[in-house]
């Protein structure tokens, strides 16, 4: 039987993501972190299950170099969390096709977190993708 958790407790088990995988790099945590069937939604791609999200989540840290995603604000109400994250990293590598800048960018993004028997269930993320794309020159501002 799954393992009901409390609303502090998923606060604590959805800021791991972002803190621990996105940030440090600890990708493996997946597995203990993530439900095997995972569903990750995002402006790029659904994933789906843990092998899936662990090679996405590898390719925006080989993009970005100096990866971090910072907690400013987290709620969690039932099963599910929503926090407020800023984005911030260099454009090193090959994103959605388009060569590295070197440029640094910072970025809002917004996640909400279901937590099933103590794990991720499924994530709902959502970054500020035109702000990134301006700062690493890959569109031009809007309105010039």
């Amino acid at each position: 039987m799954a393992t009901e958790t409390t609303a502090e407790e998923n606060k604590q088990i959805a800021r791991r993501f972002p803190e621990e995988v996105a940030t440090e790099g600890d990708i493996d945590l997946i597995d203990d972190l993530c439900t095997t069937d995972v569903v990750d939604h995002n402006p790029l791609r659904e994933t789906r299950g843990r092998e899936e999200l662990k090679r996405h989540t590898e390719s925006i840290r080989a993009a970005f170099g100096d990866f971090s995603a910072t907690v400013e604000d987290i709620v969690g109400e039932g099963d599910t969390v929503a926090m407020r994250v800023t984005l911030r990293g260099r454009h090193d590598g090959d994103f959605a096709g388009i060569e590295p800048t070197g440029n640094e960018f910072e970025v809002n993004n917004t996640v909400f977190t279901r937590v099933e028997g103590g794990r991720v269930a499924e994530r709902w993320v959502n970054p500020d993708v035109y702000g990134l794309m301006h700062q690493v020159d890959a569109v031009e501002p809007l309105g010039e």
